[in-house]
């Protein structure tokens, strides 16, 4: 900035020679000096307003900002983050066959404590007590008042108890997010899903890992984030598992029944379309393993996959298909059963040491006689009969994907030799699941294919290798639809729909030693439908079932395992879409009249 003199020497000397006062001119210099720097001064003053108007509005609309985002969000209490690996929270829903919820996860709160931060521990246990009466005082009191800083209270709690420890308004309790496991069904399907329990855990988010079921057959891709939260479909129908469980829970109550179990399967892809076991359980309450008894005394034990049984007569069906299969019989063969059969000190009699004398292959089904499948299974031999029932897939632990399948192994006798083929001819000396005896009678239905349970949704038929002939298999029907129309399981009959079955009623074994019971029975209905063209095959079993209408108690399937198949089919099929057959009418069912 150039600066002008106050006395410039050219003007003092021009203001001289005409006389005039030089000192006006200095006087003039000043104020012209004076009113540059005034406004100078004015033009920094507004500058620096402008800059701090310019940061009170960014300083304003930063903290509006902020208290918006802070009103719109969730209150969280402030926690104390801990390096580690991250803990994966996460996990896919289950669903049946048509998309409905099994299983899923639902957002809830953790409650824990920092004892060191309470302003009243006292009147905090007070109220912990009054919103949780389970917690022990002592426990309470211990953990609170002694050197800990940090106590686990609650491990889940639900909003309503969050919301009551809040207004206690102590700050040393604290909540943590997390998810929790839901079954919104209750106990349908506890058995399939089998529950899920916490796993690692912390303040921020906790595992929910599978403990039973396909939760934990399934827990690694139920958890994995690459597969996108994609829901695991199962193929079980939600509607016929429900109404199966209804039918067989009444049916166990009327017959005093011990235990019940069902299996329902697609004969063709093998599907488990409904799987009952009773007594059951809540998986949202899941109960503790037993530490003592015998292990079918708990609702956990699952009797349609854990339980192996010697289920009887439901077994000489088998027998019969293998016989016709290998050509040494056709359902009209003849067989004389009138004689008994004798190996050393063991001889093999009929029910009730009836005679029925000369039976054909599909009478000796209908009249369910153990000579005469005790015969064939000589004629086929014990190799072949161990052959061919493996193929059936009866000898070993059944691959549907259950954790505690591999559980379900099958007891074999030590010595398959004759006596041991002529008892399992007849359901005796080889015990198996309710599921491989589903398995079996589908591959009869299916016309001689192997086929796997499974209880993940196929997309169409997965026959396996051929068992037998279609032949064979197609004769074994026929006979099975006999037994309903003519023979021991005529209750079995439902309108509109061809049932056909073959009944089980096997003697419990002892559990303290040899020898069977007299009084405890396990009565099995395996069944086909429709027996003109099969699309399903129907296991029930019940434990120690007893029919008590007559003089006399009856624990035989016809009287107990037979009605409650029966309900449940006309129940479940129209479910399934199966319409019912109406009847024929023939010429003698017309009649004309004049008007």
């Amino acid at each position: 900035m150039i600066r002008t003199p106050l006395r410039p020497l050219a003007r003092i000397l021009e203001a001289r020679r005409k006389g005039q006062n030089p000192d006006a001119i200095e006087r003039e210099n000043i104020r012209i000096r004076h009113e540059q720097m005034r406004d100078a001064a004015r033009a920094r003053a507004e500058g620096r307003l402008l800059v701090m108007a310019v940061l009170f509005i960014l300083g304003f609309a930063t903290i509006g900002m902020r208290m918006g985002v802070l009103s719109a969000s969730e209150p969280a209490e402030p926690r104390a983050a801990a390096s580690g690996s991250t803990i994966i929270a996460q996990r896919a829903d289950i669903v049946d066959r048509h998309g409905r919820l099994l299983a899923t996860n639902m957002d809830t709160h953790s409650l824990y404590a920092h004892p060191q931060q309470m302003i009243d521990a006292g009147q905090a246990i007070d109220g912990l007590l009054t919103i949780f009466p389970d917690l022990e005082r002592e426990r309470l009191e211990k953990d609170f008042l002694g050197k800990r800083k940090f106590v686990w209270v609650k491990k889940q709690i639900s909003p309503e108890q969050k919301q009551a420890v809040h207004d206690l308004g102590e700050p040393g309790l604290l909540f943590g997010p997390r998810e929790m496991r839901l079954y919104p069904n209750g106990a349908i399907a506890a058995h399939v899903l089998g529950g899920a329990q916490y796993g690692r855990e912390g303040v921020n988010a906790a595992e929910v890992l599978g403990i039973g079921g396909v939760e934990k057959t399934f827990d690694a891709a139920l958890r994995d984030p690459a597969n996108g939260g994609r829901a695991l479909e199962l193929s079980l129908d939600l509607s016929v598992q429900a109404a199966s469980e209804e039918v067989l829970g009444a049916g166990m109550q009327i017959l005093n029944a011990k235990g019940a179990s069902s299996v329902l399967m697609d004969v063709h892809t093998g599907e488990v379309i409904s799987i009952v076991s009773l007594p059951d359980f809540d998986p949202n309450d899941r109960p503790r393993p037993p530490s003592e008894g015998a292990p079918d005394d708990s609702p956990l034990f699952n009797r349609a996959v854990h339980g192996v049984y010697e289920l009887g007569s439901v077994f000489k069906i088998f027998t019969a298909a293998q016989a016709m299969d290998l050509g040494l019989v056709n359902a009209n063969t003849e067989i004389n059963t009138s004689t008994p059969l004798k190996f050393g000190r063991f001889t093999i009699n009929e029910f009730r040491k009836k005679d029925y004398g000369v039976l054909s292959i599909a009478d000796i089904i209908v009249k369910s006689s153990n000579r005469g499948t005790g015969r064939l299974a000589l004629q086929i031999g014990a190799e072949r009969q161990q052959e061919f029932l493996d193929r059936l897939g009866l000898l070993a632990p059944t691959p549907v994907e259950l954790s505690e399948a591999p559980v379900g192994k099958p007891l074999l006798p030590k010595r398959w030799e004759k006596l041991a083929s002529v008892t399992i001819s007849y359901g005796h000396g080889l015990s198996v699941s309710p599921l491989h005896l589903a398995a079996g009678y589908a591959a009869i239905a299916n016309g001689g294919y192997a086929v796997a349970p499974t209880l993940v949704k196929q997309s169409g038929p997965r026959h396996g290798p051929r068992i037998m002939s279609e032949a064979a298999a197609n004769a074994s029907v026929a006979m099975l639809r006999k037994v309903v129309t003519d023979g021991t399981a005529s209750m079995a009959e439902v309108p509109g729909y061809r049932v056909g079955g073959k009944t089980g009623s096997a003697d419990k074994p002892k559990t303290n030693g040899g020898g069977y019971y007299d009084d405890k029975v396990i009565a099995t209905f395996a069944a086909v439908f429709p027996a003109d063209a099969p699309k399903y095959a129907l296991v029930v079993t019940l434990d120690e079932a007893v029919e008590t209408s007559g003089e006399k108690p009856r624990r035989t399937a016809g009287w107990t395992a037979v009605p409650v198949a029966s309900a449940m089919i006309a129940r479940i099929a129209p479910i399934l879409g199966l319409r019912p057959e109406e009847p024929r009418l023939t010429a003698g069912d017309v009649v004309l009249t004049s008007q």
